[in-house]
C-alpha cells in the first residue's frame, strides 16, 4: 500500500510512537474541550508551525491542507448562513488543527512502530481472551487504508492533471474506488497467507 510516511527524516521522526500517539489523543481532546476562537486560532497557528518545521516532508503536504481548507470553508460558510458563524470559525479550526497533529503523526511513523503502541496499549485485554494482537492490526490497517486512499487519489489526480492541466474531481471516484478494491483483495490475499485463514 502506499504511504504518507516521508522517509526524509526530520525531528519528528527521532520522537517516539507512543509520545506521538499521547500528545495527539491530548491535543485532540484540548482542541475539543476548547471553545473560545482566540485559543483554537493560536492553537491552529501553532500546529502548522509545526508542521512546517519538518521542512520538505511537511510542506509537501500543501495539496492535502488545500483540500482541508476548502472542507473547513465550507463548514465554516454552512453555519455562517445557518446565522451562527463564530461556530462554524471554531469547527473548522478544531478540524485543521485535529486534522494537522494527525498528518504530523501520519508522515513522521512507521506502520510497524504505530501497531507496536497499539498492541502494548492493549495488552491488558490478553487476560481475558481478547485476541489483542488481531485488534491492533485492525485498527492499524484501517489507519493505513486512509491514508493510502489519499495516497491514490493523489497519484490519480496527478496523471489526470498532467493530461488534461486540470484536476480531476468527480471523475476520479470509479478509478480510485477500483484501486482502492484491488488493494484490499491484495492485502486479504497476503493475510490469509500470513495468518493462515
Amino acid at each position: 500500500m502506499r504511504s504518507l510516511y516521508s522517509t526524509r527524516r526530520t525531528w519528528l521522526h527521532g520522537v517516539p510512537a507512543w509520545v506521538k500517539l499521547l500528545a495527539l489523543s491530548v491535543g485532540g481532546t484540548v482542541l475539543m474541550l476548547t471553545g473560545v476562537l482566540v485559543q483554537l486560532a493560536v492553537a491552529a497557528m501553532i500546529v502548522l508551525a509545526l508542521l512546517l518545521s519538518l521542512g520538505p516532508a511537511g510542506w509537501r503536504q500543501w495539496r492535502m491542507l488545500r483540500g482541508l481548507l476548502i472542507a473547513c470553508t465550507l463548514i465554516a460558510g454552512f453555519h455562517w448562513l445557518a446565522g451562527d458563524p463564530a461556530v462554524g470559525v471554531i469547527s473548522a479550526l478544531r478540524i485543521m488543527a485535529a486534522s494537522m497533529l494527525a498528518l504530523m503523526l501520519t508522515i513522521t511513523t512507521r506502520f510497524d512502530d504505530l501497531l507496536t503502541v497499539l498492541e502494548t496499549i492493549l495488552s491488558p485485554l490478553r487476560r481475558f481472551g481478547v485476541p489483542v494482537e488481531r485488534i491492533a492490526l485492525g485498527i492499524g490497517l484501517t489507519l493505513r487504508f486512509a491514508e493510502n486512499f489519499y495516497a491514490q487519489w493523489q497519484r490519480l489526480d496527478d496523471a489526470h492533471r498532467a493530461r488534461t492541466g486540470r484536476g480531476g474531481g468527480l471523475r476520479l471516484l470509479a478509478p480510485l474506488a477500483i484501486r482502492a478494491l484491488q488493494t484490499a483483495e491484495r492485502v486479504a490475499d497476503a493475510l490469509v497467507a500470513r495468518l493462515g485463514g
